[in-house]
């Protein structure tokens, strides 16, 4: 062995370069504060290799992005673990830069002959911020996609080059597959070379002038080895012990414990990295922030809001780049003992104020979650209210999307389009949407406690549980037929229906009899909640079916089954069914409807030229499956769907 490494080192000279690495002379000793810079070090070295790993499995384009993503963080053998260790190990180095500038700073090692050296590290930290950035696209999830969106378009307000510099970096005039690969060229190629070149000369000028030791120290000297290199390895560690805790934390929070996520099928939904919902430029999402080391940003620049563009410029653009300067000035202003302590308190106010702005911004958005509505007469503080509660919403709504493609993938595999096409068919994520885009200006869709989709000036029928028995014996309650969970809002409100069930003949029939006819009516829609107790019912249901031929008098404007017509009132065979609802949306004015008593409501998809139809046939059978609860559910969630109850 020793015959080995005598001619290697004659043939490489590496045992003068590990004795120069490892005797270094160190002023004063070894000392924790001087930890900072390997373990910056450290963390860029666990970044490249956990990088390559994921490089191996990730696809760049924006139709394979989020659905490789999703195969390294739910499908892989540790690929929770792998993600994990790379998106905390990435917010460990923009802390660790924090401190090892201040480090710098105020031991003074910023200052003449280190210039050279110090602005280099700003350029390195700069790289590092530039590397968080683009990786935050990289998932090709609505949560980058949208925080992306706006971070590009900040560039679009530099004066002269903006909206040049935005096509290049957006890779044109839209956000799509070019954006993502540019963004993907620029984390995994350009910003790593840079770092390692700019990098290479960092160290390289710090072995050329020394390590810089506060003065008088309070040690004797020494050097590197051994003392300080244990301190920095117990740092590095300590760093790595860090981003595991942070990357199993919300399985040691689960109720079911860490071990049993650990064991579960898939441990990636709880563990590792969040991954939400595909990219839907479609679908705006409201709850898109930057990550927390940005949320400064995010917040400053609400200070100069209602300033138009010259406020823009300023708040994302000139106070940055001041900031940015007087940081590159410093080892100037260093030269006297005065402009030092300026630095050290300069740098120190530009910390604190990092701090109140992001407190404040998280405060903004969780404001709502800790304190109550002050309500309307609280003016602006009702305001700022009423934006955290819509901001609390949008996350909400985010999980829920995150968790349902989860779902969809496992149950359905991907398709060849894409994740986003998956999501796009289901029925319990776009019936709500596009409930919400296309009939909530007049219909809410709310539950008994108020939650769902309530429309702004509600002047129509609430279409929670549309059908099941419970919405149809409010139908026939004579108290609440003419309110606003039904005809209220409507034409209808004096008309035949509202006379006729708080008139005194509907009045006199039983309870019993009532319930006969909400049961018919209920087994017509043929509900999947209701389908199981059919067979229990079938006396029931036939009673109501003669009671509304006959006693009731239903069949007077109603046509049901081969009794009454068709043109006065809407027709009761196959009410709330599938095919009803899809012939009722696509044209209430319909003899099987309302006919010429229609109320206001559109047509959506009447007549044969479909180019004139507000929905398309996919739309539309997306619509009727959510108002029926009818979409696909995981065994384990089946029991526990609030809209097929």
């Amino acid at each position: 062995m020793n015959a080995l490494l005598r001619w290697l080192d004659h043939r490489t000279g590496i045992a003068g370069l590990m004795h120069a690495a490892l005797y270094e002379h160190v002023p004063g000793g070894a000392r924790w504060r001087y930890v900072w810079g390997s373990t910056l070090v450290f963390a860029f070295v666990s970044q490249v290799i956990t990088g390559v790993f994921l490089w191996m499995s990730y696809a760049p384009s924006s139709q394979t992005a989020w659905e490789s993503v999703y195969y390294i963080q739910h499908e892989m053998q540790a690929g929770w673990l792998l993600r994990g260790l790379h998106h905390f190990m990435a917010q460990a180095m923009v802390v660790l830069l924090a401190l090892h500038l201040m480090q710098v700073v105020i031991d003074g090692a910023y200052r003449a002959p280190r210039e050279v050296n110090f602005w280099l590290g700003l350029i390195l930290m700069k790289i590092v911020l530039g590397l968080s950035l683009t990786g935050y696209l990289l998932p090709w999830d609505q949560k980058g996609y949208w925080a992306t969106i706006v971070a590009t378009n900040l560039a679009g307000i530099v004066p002269g080059v903006g909206q040049q510099l935005q096509t290049l970096v957006v890779g044109g005039s839209e956000y799509g597959h070019y954006t993502l690969t540019r963004f993907f060229a620029l984390h995994a190629g350009v910003l790593p070379g840079a770092l390692v070149a700019f990098l290479v000369v960092h160290v390289a000028l710090f072995r050329r002038h020394g390590l810089h030791a506060k003065t008088p120290t309070k040690g004797e000297d020494g050097t590197f080895w051994p003392d300080q290199i244990l301190k920095d390895a117990v740092a590095c560690l300590a760093v790595l012990a860090v981003v595991l805790f942070l990357t199993i934390w919300p399985g040691l929070r689960s109720e079911q414990g860490l071990l049993q996520v650990l064991s579960s099928s898939h441990p990636g939904d709880a563990l590792g990295a969040e991954l939400g919902a595909p990219a839907d430029g479609a679908t705006p999402y409201s709850a898109a922030r930057p990550e927390w080391y940005f949320l400064f940003l995010f917040q400053f620049l609400k200070l100069f809001q209602g300033y138009g563009e010259t406020g823009e410029l300023v708040g994302a653009i000139v106070a940055p780049g001041a900031v940015m300067l007087l940081l590159f000035l410093m080892p100037l202003l260093g030269h006297w003992k005065l402009g030092h302590r300026f630095n050290i308190g300069m740098l120190g106010c530009l910390f604190i104020g990092i701090g109140v702005l992001t407190a404040q911004a998280v405060w903004d958005d969780r404001r709502a979650q800790w304190t109550n509505d002050p309500g309307p007469e609280a003016g602006t503080a009702h305001e700022q209210w009423e934006a955290s509660h819509s901001y609390l919403e949008a996350v909400e709504k985010a999980e829920f999307q995150s968790h349902r493609a989860r779902e969809l993938a496992r149950e359905f595999s991907i398709p060849p389009a894409g994740a986003l096409a998956l999501l796009r068919q289901d029925a319990k994520l776009r019936g709500p949407e596009l409930f919400e885009q296309n009939c909530a200006a007049c219909h809410s869709h709310v539950d008994a406690e108020g939650h769902g989709i309530a429309a702004k000036d509600p002047s129509a029928p609430n279409l929670y549980g549309f059908a099941t028995a419970s919405w149809l014996e409010g139908l026939l309650d004579p108290e609440k037929i003419a309110t606003a969970a039904y005809f209220g809002n409507t034409s209808h409100k004096d008309g035949e229906m509202v006379s006729f069930v708080q008139g005194d003949e509907f009045k006199a029939l039983s309870a019993d009899q009532k319930r006969e006819i909400v049961a018919v009516l209920s087994a017509e829609a043929q509900l999947a909640s209701a389908t199981d107790r059919l067979p229990d019912e079938a006396a029931r249901i036939a009673a109501g079916a003669a009671l509304i031929k006959d006693q009731a008098g239903c069949t007077n404007c109603h046509h049901f089954q081969d009794t009454g017509s068709l043109g006065s009132a809407p027709d009761l065979s196959g009410y709330g069914s599938r095919e009803w609802l899809l012939g009722m949306i696509s044209n209430p004015e319909h003899e099987r409807f309302y006919g010429d008593k229609n109320d206001r409501m559109p047509a959506f998809a009447a007549g044969e030229n479909i180019e004139q139809h507000r929905l398309n046939a996919q739309e539309l059978g997306l619509i009727v499956d959510w108002l029926r609860g009818k979409w696909f559910e995981p065994a384990s969630e089946a029991a526990h769907n609030p809209a097929a109850e």
